[in-house]
């Protein structure tokens, strides 16, 4: 979100997700292929040390190095890009110099996400999204498992749908803005938990039909959510802003095999009216968050407390 301007925040937010359902398809044929769970977790594992290469690899956020007043660094970093792109550089980023690093740095707090009114807000409902997300998204993968008659085939259905997600997503982002499709997301999600809760088990078409289409909702909502979370936060406290509220989704892929298989003990299908519940209410809150479509990211808090105007 910071290295690329406004027009291309949404593509490059939805393209490099797609990766992600690329890796769900790969997963389901290496599982197919290796039935034994320790040779499928090293062998999905392992390549995680590849990602060591991304600190040489990736340069720092000229936005964020601006912004820590270290401008020698960022100009490094803006010529780099610039001399790939075959551009020239703007006059205004010409003009930054060294001189502009006297005064003091701003020092993210886990304060200044509660401190003032409307970033407390965003921090809140953010955390809850993220948490909503976790819980249906990882919630819906283990009940097909425990209600499916091919564990194979219905996990490769669901993952296919995360395409047809991100197409929609191209198509409105910028078109409607973040929040209308995220909030009608949320209830697709939610309201196909709920019809996939009530449909009977003789209808297994009808209910896998009905659970994809929520998997396909709460992509959406997670894809979204990753690109609205750091619009939301000024530059110093973007980074921490983005990881405490995408703490919560850890926290609910904790609590949810609970939910799927402690509950269910109780009526089989009272997990998803639960998933369906907390989708539908996360469904209405996003739509008090300040639409991002086409606006430049807050470098201050002053300018994120001021996103609704």
């Amino acid at each position: 979100a910071e290295i690329v301007g406004s027009d291309y925040r949404r593509s490059v937010g939805i393209i490099y997700q797609l990766a992600f359902s690329v890796g769900l398809l790969v997963l389901t044929a290496l599982a197919y292929t290796l039935p034994h769970w320790r040779w499928l977790q090293l062998t999905v594992s392992l390549p995680n040390a590849f990602f060591l290469l991304c600190y040489w690899c990736l340069p720092e956020s000229p936005r964020w190095l601006i912004a820590q007043k270290q401008n020698d660094k960022a100009m490094e970093v803006i010529k780099h890009i610039a001399k790939g792109n075959k551009r020239q550089l703007p006059l205004s980023f010409q003009n930054l110099s060294s001189e502009d690093e006297d005064g003091e740095k701003p020092k993210p707090s886990f304060l200044d996400l509660v401190r003032t009114t409307q970033i407390r807000k965003y921090t809140f409902i953010l955390m809850y999204s993220w948490f909503t997300s976790s819980v249906l998204y990882q919630g819906l993968i283990m009940h097909m498992g425990i209600a499916s008659e091919n564990m194979y085939l219905d996990f490769l259905y669901s993952a296919l749908v995360e395409f047809p997600a991100a197409f929609i997503l191209m198509l409105t982002l910028d078109r409607i803005g973040r929040c209308y499709p995220w909030a009608a997301a949320n209830v697709v999600a939610g309201s196909a938990c709920l019809v996939t809760a009530l449909v009977p088990d003789t209808l297994y078409w009808l209910k896998m039909t009905a659970a994809c289409l929520g998997r396909m909702g709460i992509t959406m909502c997670y894809e979204i959510l990753c690109i609205v979370n750091p619009e939301l936060y000024p530059t110093f406290l973007r980074n921490l802003g983005v990881l405490v509220c995408s703490s919560m989704c850890d926290f609910g892929g904790i609590i949810t095999p609970f939910l799927v298989y402690r509950v269910a003990e109780l009526w089989h299908e009272l997990p998803l009216v639960i998933f369906a519940v907390i989708g539908l209410i996360d469904g209405g809150l996003v739509l008090l968050l300040p639409e991002m479509k086409g606006k430049t990211l807050p470098e201050t808090i002053e300018e994120a407390e001021n996103l609704h105007r």
